[in-house]
């Protein structure tokens, strides 16, 4: 189960850069922010016991997850590259 917590913070990374991208920001502070994403996921997983995982186990999956964000955005632009 503990996919399930990697899946919800990466669809909460992909927002939040999908967010950054549309505004004013530079888009070299989206691993920054997935960075922080992934600390803060850990902190509310440790703090609320989300599915009973270890406290390593836990930083692991939620640095897992908002990491893997940035390489399907990264995946989806060269995709798009290709096919012009």
């Amino acid at each position: 189960m503990e996919i399930t917590v990697a899946v919800v913070i990466m669809a909460i990374a992909l927002v939040a850069g999908q967010i950054t991208k549309l505004t004013k920001l530079d888009s070299k502070w989206i691993p920054l922010q997935n960075l922080i994403i992934a600390i803060v996921s850990s902190i509310v997983c440790i703090i609320f016991k989300v599915q009973n995982m270890e406290v390593l186990e836990t930083i692991i999956t939620c640095i897992f997850g908002s990491m893997s964000a940035g390489g399907i955005a990264d995946m989806k632009n060269m995709m798009n590259k290709e096919k012009k």
